[in-house]
């Protein structure tokens, strides 16, 4: 789907605030609530907008500690990890990658303890290699439309 810049302003309104009203939408983009109401169904259809949700603070509902698990899964285990992954509650993301890994996983637990738990919940499957998260700068951000982005050109090299 082609965007402009109504579709990316949209876009960026509703990743900023998503319970805002059509109405309300529509007048900060400069459209009608009907047709703010068509382009986030356009935008829906296509697959722009996957869905509205809460962010929520692991840490607040008993969850603190945040751990990334990079994991090795057998070749022919593959696609049972990533349904045990999503079986998994405590398990946040579950992104299959390249390298010497197969996945990385995030997850958030209460304690080291129960980090132990889901840990050996997921070993019938693989092996692990666990980081602990000590800080983020930042756990979400926003996603800018490419169209919305300025154009990266070759940089000019500067002399010395």
């Amino acid at each position: 789907m082609d965007l402009d810049s109504k579709d990316c302003d949209i876009v960026a309104r509703l990743q900023a605030n998503a319970r805002v009203s059509c109405a309300e939408l529509g007048r900060q983009v400069g459209l009608s609530t009907p047709a703010v109401i068509e382009r986030m169904q356009k935008l829906e259809d296509a697959g722009v907008i996957l869905g509205y949700h809460a962010q929520i603070n692991p840490a607040a509902v008993g969850l603190p500690v945040h751990a990334i698990v990079r994991i090795t899964v057998d070749g022919g285990r593959i696609q049972g990890f990533a349904e045990l992954a999503r079986r998994t509650p405590e398990v946040l993301r579950c992104h299959r990658i390249t390298g010497p890994e197969s996945y990385l996983v995030e997850v958030s637990v209460r304690d080291t303890q129960h980090l132990e738990e889901v840990i050996d919940a997921l070993m019938p499957y693989v092996a692990t290699n666990t980081s602990l998260v000590l800080g983020s700068a930042f756990a979400w951000k926003p996603i800018t439309p490419a169209q919305a982005l300025p154009r990266r050109g070759g940089r000019k090299k500067t002399r010395l």
